[in-house]
């Protein structure tokens, strides 16, 4: 009787976890830590797919979750990548870099696990991190910006000799980049949601706009890109699918007027596209291109197909994919010394190198296959996460940098993991309904 009152008890643990609320709240508080993470500390970025493994242990049902779970077509992909590496520990030669790379890429397994077997989150627990996202992605933008001003002239001179800005907080440019132009895209679709109040639709517009200003002032390439293939896609589905055909001419007319108003503006916008063309008019001549970062991507764009021919359907292993890289510039270098030599910078090609044809299958299913679903590619959100990383990946290995990895497979599950089970729990409901006794079956 004692146990009873106990596990009845209002704020009981037991009674938290009985009723799942301890597995959703510890699957919100790895969401936030996994936010918090990506803009601070990497510490975060490396515990919240422990807290959402654990969070998905600690789901009441967790046995009854299981077949669902490995019913949804979105976990596989990343299990497939993942045993992919496990096997590829067959033929690596890099068997130090190998294991290690079994840990790192761990949160593969663990975080379509957390997303797909814990106690779902509420719809207001989805936005708060939503919300947590963008609000935070522009204030570390405001940050760097006002760092920037401190000496505009050094920035901008870095900026003609090829070399980017970080945030104040040490995120890589290209990543943080990604996060800028995500959560334009994301800050202005929050707007929409119900839970917005006035004063907070006034604040993700206020921060999707300066995230927006950010990537132009700070003149990041791969950010610019994105942001604009996002604005591009935006401007087709008014013209073609909502036929809004006033707004989607409005759009494009601004698509075209606002590069060209931050170049006559902004010195940091001028100094990148020359640096640009710089690095290509050399690049193509021939000469010296160890200072200058498009001109060695593109050799290491050259390099990686050599390698690719070499070994095209199961490639080199994850784990061997540098010293293949370095192998093949001991016979063609560029001109480049040892330290300048690049890395593949382009994910489908480094998919390629890694794991062959049957690699690069696995990596597409995993980034275009949610596409296939119409209750996925209706979302908004995920398709404009998909298009942001197909797109920057045409230019960088995103997955390659921890925080790269973790950008990615956090928001896989987030927006597209847990989009699938949404979409199948009412599925299920629905079809239990047609169930029940007494029930009318009516088909159109």
């Amino acid at each position: 009787m004692g146990l009873f009152s106990f596990l009845h008890r209002p704020g009981s643990f037991a009674l938290w976890w009985r009723t799942g609320r301890l597995s959703q709240h510890l699957l919100w508080l790895a969401c936030m830590a996994g936010v918090a993470g990506l803009l601070a500390s990497r510490a975060l970025v490396a515990l919240s797919p422990v807290a959402g493994v654990v969070a998905a242990l600690a789901n009441p049902h967790v046995r009854q979750e299981l077949p669902r779970w490995l019913r949804l077509r979105t976990v596989w992909p990343p299990l497939l990548l993942y045993l992919l590496l496990v096997v590829s520990g067959v033929y690596t030669q890099q068997l130090d870099i190998w294991r290690h790379e079994l840990f790192r890429q761990l949160p593969w397994l663990g975080v379509p696990l957390a997303f797909g077997l814990a106690v779902p989150l509420t719809g207001r627990q989805r936005f708060s991190v939503g919300v947590f996202f963008v609000l935070g992605t522009a204030a570390v933008g405001a940050a760097t910006v006002a760092q920037y001003l401190l000496n505009p002239a050094a920035a901008n001179h870095a900026f003609g000799t090829g070399q980017s800005m970080p945030s104040v907080t040490r995120i890589f440019h290209i990543h943080f980049g990604l996060m800028l132009a995500l959560a334009t895209f994301f800050g202005l679709l929050l707007r929409r949601e119900r839970w917005a109040r006035a004063w907070l639709r006034g604040a993700l517009l206020a921060a999707a706009i300066l995230c927006g200003l950010t990537l132009h002032v700070l003149a990041y390439r791969t950010g610019l890109l994105v942001l604009y293939a996002g604005l591009l896609l935006n401007s087709l589905l008014l013209l073609l699918v909502q036929r809004k055909v006033w707004l989607g001419l409005g759009l494009l007319g601004l698509l075209a007027g606002v590069p060209w108003i931050a170049y006559q503006s902004l010195e940091s916008v001028r100094q990148r596209v020359e640096a640009t063309t710089y690095d290509l008019v050399r690049f193509q001549r021939g000469e010296d291109i160890n200072q200058f970062s498009l001109a060695r991507r593109l050799a290491a764009w050259q390099t990686a197909s050599v390698v690719i021919r070499q070994q095209p359907w199961l490639g080199t292993g994850p784990a061997d994919v540098h010293a293949a890289m370095m192998q093949q510039y001991s016979w063609r270098s560029y001109g480049l010394r040892p330290e300048n030599r690049a890395m593949v910078h382009n994910q489908y090609l480094h998919a390629l190198v890694a794991g062959g044809v049957v690699g690069l299958s696995l990596w597409l299913l995993a980034l275009l296959g949610p596409l296939v679903q119409p209750g996925l590619r209706s979302s908004p959100y995920v398709y404009h996460f998909l298009l942001v990383q197909a797109t920057a990946m045409l230019v960088d290995s995103l997955l390659e940098m921890q925080i790269g990895f973790n950008l990615f497979v956090f928001l896989y599950g987030f927006l597209i993991v847990a989009r699938e089970r949404q979409l199948r729990a009412r599925f299920y409901s629905a079809c239990a309904s047609l169930r029940r006794p007494g029930l009318k079956r009516t088909f159109v």
